[in-house]
């Protein structure tokens, strides 16, 4: 069903949606927005060449350069301005080229498995498979000269249970976002806790030279288990991997000079797992035939980038501030990172077709940023805010920070946006309250207090500068495509994603066109300087 004409959403959102007093919102603009992105939508195109083409797009592979250069041209084709890469250090880069697995003993099964990031080759191998159990340093010897050529399993079994618990979240209607945490401050672990850890931590790392001074050929995991996310009205659910040959790989391998040295893992579908675990366990002898060959690339070059775009602004006065809409547009290596992040890229990019097509002229540049390095520890963003803001490690101001007018990220998955996470910021709380008025019908009237964390908007925040996050349905992303093998564009709904894309461009357009920059929150102090040691 086609949506509405323009001229009558206008009308629709004069009477029902526009807000009453303080915000000055161009509705005639905010209608186009949304006749565009709903009727001439390309955002499922963007996905497709992202994940079905080029993914995996893991950071300093080819497939993330490729995708790069096609964002590119896409983008100086839609008319955007200064397009460009910026690079930063990362290290080694690394692909998968080949990789199978087939139980061969004592019966045939193809194994459903992905090696871990930056692990190095093994060529064809077949290889017996042992149950190594290491407490303790008096278990090494129990192993001892009895594991070359081998593949090990460490874990234990793990149940896999019915699927009976949310799988699929959707938020419901009037649902409150979940309660602002609390402020008291986290208890440090107790003396025996801490040592309890450093001494799992040493016997991990000494479990890892051992098996490779033993000639261990792979390690064999399976993966982790339920995660427990925020389900909304101040409440947290536990909700379960849907495994049935879907794995949530673990690891990765050093990118550094010892890159490709560490036995390589893999991680398998924990029913594939469990099956050899209760074979061993009856003394019935199993067999792996592995394949792995993988390609590490030194970097000539730094192997890390983010794609940078722009619609410049129009206003004198106003031209060189900027709001900046952001994605990670690295994914991690065992599906094509359509959820974790095609989608935000995607949609981030159809927001700046949409703004380009409709021939907008913000006040403000409205600025692209798509990540990379995001799932290495946000170091894309990282680089980006200290190569032109602030070094948060001094809290030393460059003069592009009093230019930032907002940042706004998507990183939660495929499902529609409900609203917006303010990072404890309550008075761009009441500016967003107002922006979301136009948008309500869409379902976005969500604001939470909270200050969320893991994915690039806590880069800009924790140089004081107004950086937000998009408040998301989870759908599947913790249950099912979250670093899954499942992390595919058939996980990602159409109409979401469509959504996704209208609510950031409207954003990104309320944000170039006010008269003031969003209201910041107080500059965060700097680190206190290390206690000296000396006598």
């Amino acid at each position: 069903m086609r949506f509405l004409s323009t001229a009558a959403l206008v009308v629709s959102l004069s009477v029902a949606g526009a807000p009453q007093a303080g915000e000055k919102l161009d509705l005639q603009t905010i209608a186009k927005i949304r006749d565009e992105g709903m009727n001439h939508s390309q955002v499922m195109d963007h996905l497709s060449w992202l994940t079905d083409v080029y993914g995996p797009r893991l950071t300093g592979s080819p497939a993330i350069l490729q995708a790069s250069d096609w964002a590119m041209e896409k983008l100086k084709g839609w008319g955007l301005a200064n397009v460009h890469r910026e690079t930063f250090a990362f290290g080694k880069g690394w692909t998968l080229v080949r990789f199978n697995a087939q139980m061969i003993e004592p019966q045939a099964q193809p194994i459903i498995g992905y090696p871990a990031p930056w692990t190095a080759s093994r060529g064809t191998v077949v290889a017996p498979v042992v149950r190594v159990v290491i407490a303790s340093d008096a278990d090494f010897d129990n192993y001892r000269g009895k594991l070359a050529g081998a593949i090990v399993l460490q874990q234990p079994e793990r149940a896999v249970p019915l699927l009976e618990g949310p799988v699929v979240h959707h938020a419901a209607p009037g649902d409150a976002p979940p309660a602002a945490p609390s402020t008291a401050p986290i208890a440090a672990p107790s003396p025996d806790a801490a040592a309890r850890l450093a001494a799992q931590r040493a016997l991990v790392a000494k479990s890892a030279q051992f098996f490779k001074d033993e000639g261990v050929v792979a390690i064999f995991n399976r993966g982790t288990d339920a995660v427990r996310v925020p389900a909304g009205v101040g409440l947290t659910v536990e909700v379960q991997r849907t495994d049935g040959g879907t794995i949530f790989p673990t690891s990765s391998g050093a990118r550094g000079a010892d890159a490709g040295t560490a036995v390589p893992i893999v991680t398998i579908a924990v029913e594939h797992y469990n099956r050899m675990v209760r074979v061993l366990a009856r003394n019935i002898p199993v067999k792996v035939e592995l394949t792995l060959e993988t390609k590490f690339f030194d970097e000539t070059s730094p192997n890390g980038f983010n794609t940078i775009a722009e619609i410049p602004g129009t206003d004198p006065a106003l031209k060189d501030e900027v709001v900046i809409v952001g994605a990670h547009f690295d994914s991690l290596q065992a599906a094509t990172g359509a959820t974790d992040n095609a989608a935000g890229s995607a949609a981030m990019m159809e927001a700046m077709r949409i703004l380009t097509t409709l021939g907008v002229k913000p006040r403000r540049t409205i600025r692209l940023a798509l990540w990379g390095g995001e799932e290495q520890g946000l170091l894309g963003s990282k680089a980006y805010v200290k190569d032109h803001f602030a070094d948060p490690a001094t809290m030393a101001l460059k003069p592009e920070h009093e230019r930032v007018a907002a940042y706004f990220n998507s990183d939660n998955g495929a499902g529609r946006v409900r609203g917006i996470w303010t990072q404890g910021n309550a008075a761009a709380g009441a500016v967003f309250e107002q922006w979301m008025k136009p948008l309500a019908d869409l379902g976005v009237s969500a604001l939470g207090p909270r200050s969320v964390g893991s994915t690039d908007h806590v880069s800009f925040d924790a140089v004081g500068l107004p950086g937000f996050q998009f408040m998301v349905d989870r759908l599947e992303y913790n249950s099912r495509t979250h670093h899954s093998n499942m992390d595919v564009y058939d996980r990602v709904p159409k109409d979401d994603l469509v959504q996704q894309a209208i609510v950031t461009a409207v954003f990104a357009y309320d944000a170039a066109m006010r008269g003031e920059k969003l209201p910041r929150k107080p500059l965060p102090p700097p680190p206190a300087p290390p206690r000296s040691t000396a006598s």
